[in-house]
């Protein structure tokens, strides 16, 4: 039993580094020039740092939403097909929950609500509710549809609607990112569901890969082979540049910038090639990180084992230092507070500060954010009989 409890660790670490990664870009998004509604991948405005500052980050929501699906599988392992169903099925409502109400407070200040943004919590919602379903279907119908959801969803790129019909509000949730302002309101979907689903479907099947009746040799075997075939698909779709994402590369004016036009893949929904060379190093880091036990390991277990709390709490922190930060530039603690007035470029040409910045705020609130996710993972390590905790 003590291999399976070191390869159920190995996915925590994995769980942990991309949250530590995930504070990096919500720091960038509210302390670097421009952040809040400029674009890090626009090849017209960006620098190769700021590309890749964003890139990395990239990693964060697949990982996230297929170890969610893992962890799904995990959990079902002790559990009946119904007792699973229900857990899936009310913890996604809580996680849709969580995204309108919490979440979209944290992230505006606004208590009006005059801002709704639909971002990752809610996409694991989502999935989860899909998810609550899914698994009543035998292992070879699971395997098809979350195939057919991640590389085939592609396809629908050219299906775009416009307006607010029933239909169009339908598809925007399933495919189409949208984006809607009005002097009352601001409605933004930034993650259609149709390719999470698909993500955390497999990640439910890749659980099968932890069982104690595992072979390890055979589960490193597939990790190695998930892994590279993820990057070789990548790298021969992106060159052929015909299929598996919405934006096709191109060769610009400079070879740094048609390295980044090749790396720009499409997020919002995943594409294939995104989901590719996300999940594909993924693979790689589990293969390689299994057997490792060591003060590194130990940090980044903190915070993959307790990632809902994390991501509550680092929002919290890093929304505050920005209202400290924009007084400190000479502004108003309001100006932070993100309703329809602040929806407006102009107003924040005057604020940000440097990628050195931004890293140096990301390490801090990281240092923060560690005393207190381990003392909660303490607690739910203690308390392993209080139902309620697997919700949080």
């Amino acid at each position: 039993m003590a291999a399976t409890s070191n390869r159920i660790e190995s996915i925590d670490i994995l769980r942990g580094l991309v949250m530590i990664i995930m504070a990096l870009d919500h720091v960038r998004d509210y302390f670097y020039y421009g952040a809040i509604f400029g674009d890090p991948t626009d090849l017209n405005t960006t620098t190769p740092v700021l590309f890749f500052t964003r890139f990395i980050t990239h990693y964060c929501a697949p990982i996230f939403v297929f170890l969610a699906g893992t962890s799904s599988f995990l959990y079902g392992s002790r559990k009946s097909k119904n007792e699973l169903f229900r857990f899936l099925f009310t913890r996604g409502l809580w996680l849709i929950f969580l995204e309108t109400v919490v979440n979209n407070l944290i992230w505006t200040f606004d208590l009006t609500y005059s801002v709704q943004v639909f971002q990752v919590i809610w996409a694991i919602g989502v999935s989860m509710l899909a998810l609550s379903l899914i698994i009543y279907l035998p292992k070879k119908i699971i395997l098809s549809i979350g195939l057919l959801l991640v590389a085939g969803h592609n396809l629908l790129d050219g299906i775009v609607f416009e307006g607010e019909s029933p239909f169009a509000i339908l598809w925007y949730t399933l495919h189409q990112e949208y984006l809607s302002i009005s002097p009352d309101h601001v409605w933004v979907i930034g993650y259609p569901v149709i390719p999470w689903i698909g993500v955390m479907t497999l990640g439910y099947l890749f659980g099968s890969f932890y069982t104690s009746q595992t072979d390890p040799l055979w589960r490193k075997k597939w990790l190695l082979r998930l892994g590279l075939g993820a990057l070789v698909l990548f790298f021969t779709l992106r060159g052929l540049n015909v299929y598996g994402d919405l934006v096709p590369w191109s060769v610009q004016d400079t070879t740094p910038k048609t390295i980044l036009s090749f790396f720009n893949v499409t997020k919002y929904p995943p594409s294939l090639l995104y989901l590719c060379i996300t999940l594909g190093p993924a693979f790689l880091f589990l293969y390689g990180i299994e057997a490792i036990k060591n003060k590194a390991t130990d940090f980044l277990l903190v915070f993959g084992r307790v990632p809902l709390f994390y991501y509550f709490l680092h929002m919290i922190v890093i929304h505050s230092l920005a209202v400290v930060g924009i007084v400190l530039q000479g502004g108003k603690a309001s100006d932070m507070i993100l309703n329809t007035e602040r929806w407006n470029p102009e107003l924040w040409t005057d604020f940000g500060s440097s990628l050195a910045v931004v890293y140096l705020v990301w390490i801090g609130v990281v240092v923060i954010l560690y005393p207190f996710c381990k003392r909660y993972m303490a607690y739910k390590a203690r308390h392993k009989d209080y139902w309620w905790l697997s919700y949080l």
